[in-house]
């Protein structure tokens, strides 16, 4: 008896064809050139004021430069360089001092402004209220500072008058180590809490009231409602607030600059005074440009630790 063999008949594939994707109408494409053109402008600014000055300091920190003769590269020497200054590991040091107290100063005092603001008083007051707290953050940072080195100074400010109808004596402010600090802080975070103190009075308006009635039912009163209900709710306009205050405080200038010109000593030297002084008053770009790059980087990691912990301790309603 013999096999025959039946050749195996392999399915044939059926390849749908895929329909063809229906073309915008007029409107359509319209719509999208509209949506383009306001666009337009932000995307060209971001490209010509952010992201050409940052690839233009990375490759500047890679030459010397003094704008005279023609740059000269250097490779990693600014880099180098700047890890063994003195001034430039100071100046980080004072910034990053700067930046936690003048951040957790500026946040507490908006919070707790905020929350007094928000409680019972009359409509047109909490509106004067919140105008007067705003005011300073749309002044010069410049003038505010002139006007308070005089308040500060140690002989005829007017702090020190107040002071001493307490009986306390003159304070060096602007001209110890151990009080300069503290007189560039207090002049910023007077300048910069505005800005969170709004922050902090839209979160609280979009916290439903039923929520803190309800606490209020479970007995919790006072303190502790605002730890157990009101921060939890508000933890991403913290977020917000801690971060914007973060990338600003590392960026201060104008006060330590005009208050002390960075003294005494080096005691209110900042990173962007260094970056300022070194770039134009020594005219060594080059390196100037390395600690601004070592800056940028500095900002981007602080940032993306904050995103990081937001994971766990913020609450989303």
């Amino acid at each position: 008896m013999t096999n025959t063999q039946i050749p195996a008949v392999r399915p044939q594939r059926q390849v749908a064809e895929a329909a063809p994707a229906p073309r915008p109408s007029a409107r359509e494409r319209g719509t999208r050139l509209l949506a383009a053109l306001f666009l337009a402008p932000t995307i060209v600014g971001i490209v010509i004021f952010t992201v050409v000055p940052i690839v233009g300091s990375i490759v500047l920190s890679l030459f010397h430069w003094n704008v005279i003769d023609s740059p000269t590269f250097a490779g990693a020497a600014n880099y180098r360089e700047m890890v063994n200054d003195s001034t430039v590991l100071v100046s980080f040091r004072n910034t990053l001092v700067f930046m936690v107290l003048a951040v957790a100063l500026q946040l507490l005092i908006a919070l707790t402004l905020a929350l007094a603001v928000n409680g019972r008083m009359p409509v047109w007051l909490r509106s004067v209220f919140r105008s007067a707290f705003f005011f300073p953050l749309i002044l010069s940072a410049a003038s505010i500072s002139v006007v308070m080195k005089y308040l500060f100074n140690q002989d005829f400010g007017l702090v020190n008058w107040l002071l001493g109808l307490i009986g306390i004596a003159p304070v060096p402010w602007l001209t110890s180590e151990n009080s300069a600090m503290a007189a560039v802080i207090l002049v910023y975070v007077w300048q910069q809490f505005g800005f969170s103190f709004l922050l902090f009075v839209g979160g609280l308006n979009n916290i439903p009231k039923e929520i803190h009635e309800a606490a209020s039912l479970d007995g919790a009163t006072g303190l502790r409602k605002h730890l157990s209900v009101t921060l939890p709710l508000l933890s991403p306009t913290l977020l917000v607030a801690s971060v914007v205050g973060i990338i600003n405080a590392l960026q201060v200038f104008e006060q330590p600059y005009v208050l002390t010109n960075g003294g005494p000593g080096d005691s209110t030297r900042t990173v962007v005074m260094v970056i300022y002084e070194t770039a134009f008053e020594q005219l060594r770009f080059g390196e100037a440009s390395a600690v601004g790059v070592l800056l940028f980087v500095l900002v981007m990691a602080v940032t993306a630790l904050q995103f990081r912990l937001s994971r766990r301790f913020v609450h989303y309603q």
